[in-house]
């Protein structure tokens, strides 16, 4: 099998936060012995979640049981949902910006000092 290596476009801040999250968890579960350190099973979570990587390539790639990938990962996306703010300030932030994009989805807009509609830059309906 092959192996091989990938850049993952993120700040090591990102790394050392998710690290500090897992190394808690751990200490609060009195885990005495993991295949990898908090911080391998950081990167492997930012590789799954930014890069895509599959569990079986992430599994290959760090030596671990492919179900063992999936563990750790859905570990550390446990962790980061525990982060995440509710619904209702969530949409309390959101009333307070101009614009929130949502998933990534391109919704249609319109502008009422003119009575024609107009759309994001990527989509563009005959009128």
């Amino acid at each position: 099998m092959l192996s091989y290596s990938a850049a993952i476009p993120l700040s090591n801040d990102a790394l050392a936060r998710l690290t500090d999250l897992i190394r808690a968890r751990r200490a609060e579960r009195r885990c005495r012995w993991r295949r990898l350190s908090a911080g391998r099973q950081a990167l492997l979570v930012l590789a799954h979640l930014r890069n895509g990587d599959t569990y079986t390539r992430l599994a290959s790639g760090f030596s671990i049981g492919t179900t063992t990938a999936w563990r750790y990962v859905q570990e550390a996306v446990d962790l980061l949902a525990a982060l995440a703010d509710d619904l209702q300030a969530a949409v309390t932030r959101a009333g307070r910006l101009a614009y929130a994009i949502l998933d990534g989805t391109l919704i249609p807009i319109d502008r009422l000092a003119d009575q024609k509609s107009y759309y994001s830059g990527k989509h563009r309906r005959q009128d």
